[in-house]
């Protein structure tokens, strides 16, 4: 068929939760609100007591709070308006926003698997090279690598953008999904989408293998280190201070490349929307409650600002 004779797409059709009817579906919006609202006030909290206190003036919580900031963006990229597709029971979104969207999602969740990894390399530093530690991470070298993670992030997506301003649309327009996810999104067009196909699949490489193969070296080299150590205690109290980072990494991860880089092979459209639900509305609540209640120190200010009200 001609492409001129089919009916040029300007909207897509979300499907959300299509399984989920009723009074299911106001309890849904409820919960994913809750976890909303919960998610950004820790991160808020979290990006002020690091501002504020002069305790936490140190790189890990720098880094921290940069995470903080990330996560926020990244749930408010998606949630409000998949809070409308849940409570309409269906909803539609421009193709200008369906793209945007898109972007903002993979730039953002790229500038986070690198703050992950320039989290690993803090701890790996502060374990492996303690001596050292505090001439190397200075301030300058702080605040580079945060832009870096930042513009690498932002920048490297651009690719992709071009590309998905470059696609034809026509025909079919329902995505049976809860936001413009890239890959569900892609395969609607009807241009020649080939290239973009490759760019997406080598695109990985960087923003998502290369990151894991360098918090996995620097884990293992931290792991050496803290086997050396003599003491039980010593091993105890110097694990404790990269474990809710590990923690947060191993369920960022996994969850990012069970949705991403797993063969989609007998696998449901119910199960990929269930993983995807869990990395972008569950794990980003967990990750500073990690933070909060498995650190010493951010308990320790958190305790003393509430008992000083």
């Amino acid at each position: 068929m001609d492409k001129e004779n089919l009916t040029t797409v300007t909207e897509f059709r979300l499907l959300g939760f299509p399984e989920i009817k009723g009074s299911k579906t106001v309890v849904l919006f409820h919960v994913i609100l809750f976890v909303y609202i919960m998610t950004l006030l820790i991160n808020c909290m979290i990006v002020v007591l690091v501002s504020i206190k002069p305790k936490l003036h140190s790189p890990m919580y720098f880094f921290l709070q940069q995470l903080s900031l990330v996560e926020s963006m990244f749930l408010t990229v998606v949630i409000p308006n998949m809070l409308h597709v849940v409570w309409l029971e269906g909803a539609t979104i421009s193709v200008i926003g369906c793209i945007a969207q898109s972007y903002l999602y993979c730039a953002i969740g790229c500038t986070e698997c690198h703050l992950l990894t320039v989290m690993a390399y803090d701890r790996y530093l502060a374990i492996c090279n303690p001596l050292r530690y505090s001439t190397i991470m200075d301030t300058k070298l702080q605040r580079s690598l945060v832009a870096y993670c930042w513009v690498f992030g932002f920048l490297f997506t651009q690719i992709t953008l071009n590309f998905l301003c470059q696609l034809h649309f026509c025909g079919l327009n329902v995505i049976n999904h809860f936001f413009c996810d890239l890959v569900p999104f892609v395969e609607l067009s009807c241009s020649y989408k080939l290239a973009l196909q490759w760019e997406i699949f080598i695109g990985a490489v960087p923003i998502i293998i290369l990151p894991f193969v360098l918090v996995i070296v620097s884990y293992t080299c931290v792991f050496i280190t803290i086997l050396k150590i003599s003491s039980a205690k010593g091993r105890k109290k110097t694990f404790s201070t990269c474990s809710s980072h590990l923690t947060v990494v191993a369920l960022y991860f996994g969850t990012l490349i069970t949705i991403y880089m797993v063969p989609a092979n007998g696998q449901t459209l119910t199960v990929n929307k269930l993983i995807s639900f869990l990395y972008i509305v569950v794990t980003p609540l967990f990750n500073p409650i990690i933070y909060c209640l498995r650190n010493r120190e951010i308990r320790l200010v958190m305790v003393k600002l509430l008992s000083a009200k």
